[in-house]
């Protein structure tokens, strides 16, 4: 099966998607800000359960694609790489968005926090991508069931976005105070996470994988 040193760098990788701004991280924080931590976490909340579904769609599909067409390992690594180098200029480029500023929302129930944060995961193709563009590099064939190696791999994705998200939605007001003070920081932060996503990617493409 999978070994520590695997699951870590997997989670590293994991650690650099949650930390890249996108749908899900934006309106964790756009609730938070207007509605409050608890409205924030229940937003989460869906979330999580539109991270189920991700893996649950990505594990089957892939077990049966990997097993059918060995060779779909080198097409979906260099997708991977492809992917993981538009994020990195997602996050460098001029004009960038920074997902701390205010938005204005209207004061939704509970049940309609949780259900838009599970549409908006669900339909969220930064989650989608990671999911059929990842996955495949961290398994192996050769070490039995692949579902399984899946699922683990899943686990491990969604337990490092649900910390870090917790995180941010329980700092999100001071964070969003210093970093309008502070626009030199979030440049800083932006310009260091487009450096590692480029350097998963170039890591990823020169990877070799062992033949099943």
């Amino acid at each position: 099966m999978l070994t520590a040193p695997e699951l870590a760098w997997f989670a590293l990788v994991a650690l650099a998607l949650v930390l890249t701004p996108g749908p899900n991280m934006i309106y964790c924080i756009s609730r938070t800000l207007c509605q409050g931590r608890g409205a924030g976490l229940i937003s989460l909340g869906g979330v999580a359960v539109g991270f189920l579904v991700h893996l649950l769609a990505a594990s089957f599909g892939l077990t049966a694609l990997l097993l059918a067409v060995p060779m779909a390992f080198t097409a979906i690594k260099v997708l991977g790489a492809a992917y993981l180098l538009w994020m990195a200029w997602q996050a460098v480029r001029p004009g960038g968005l920074s997902p701390f500023e205010t938005r204005n929302l209207p004061h939704d129930p509970l049940r309609t926090l949780f259900l838009m944060g599970f549409m908006t995961n669900l339909l969220n193709p930064k989650v989608a991508m990671f999911y059929l563009s990842f996955f495949p590099q961290f398994l192996h064939p050769e070490r039995g069931n692949l579902l399984l190696q899946s699922l683990t791999l899943g686990a491990v994705q969604i337990s490092v976005s649900l910390a870090i998200n917790t995180l941010i939605i329980f700092f999100a007001a001071g964070l969003a105070l210093f970093l309008n003070r502070n626009i030199a920081w979030m440049r800083v932060q932006r310009y260091v996470m487009g450096t590692v996503l480029g350097l998963l990617a170039l890591r990823l493409l020169t990877e070799k994988r062992v033949a099943a």
